[in-house]
């Protein structure tokens, strides 16, 4: 019964809580290096290199579930590293919609994959 109890009130705004934390401390290392007079294109390395990869880490199985706090917390540390660096980045709704993409076309290509069963053509033929 407590099992149960404990599921019902299970969310991930710790995990997204966590999350933001370490790409926050990331944020410190982004303003150094910017101060450091670095080019726009070596702070965009570092950026996806250490911010996106923690922001997007499981994002296919964590995000779906966020509530809109926790991806406005989200999207508030991408649009700071937009302001250091100067430049456009991809939004955070964007990356978990494109690693779905690419996660679901793995399957439908894998045949072997457990899950290729679920993914049948539309009447059409042409979408999934």
């Amino acid at each position: 019964m407590d099992s149960t109890r404990s599921l019902k009130n299970f969310s991930w705004s710790l995990n997204t809580s966590s999350i933001s934390k370490k790409a926050q401390q990331c944020l410190y290392f982004l303003q150094r290096l910017r101060k450091a007079h670095l080019p726009p294109q070596i702070l965009i390395v570092f950026y996806r290199g250490t911010i996106e990869s923690i922001l997007s880490s499981c994002i296919t199985v964590w995000f779906g579930n966020c509530t809109a706090s926790d991806c406005k917390t989200l999207q508030r540390i991408v649009r700071t590293a937009e302001k250091i660096i100067g430049v456009s980045l991809p939004y955070i709704t964007d990356m978990y919609t494109t690693r779905c993409i690419r996660k679901a076309n793995s399957i439908v290509n894998d045949p072997t994959h457990l899950s290729h069963t679920l993914f049948t053509l539309m009447p059409s033929g042409k979408r999934y």
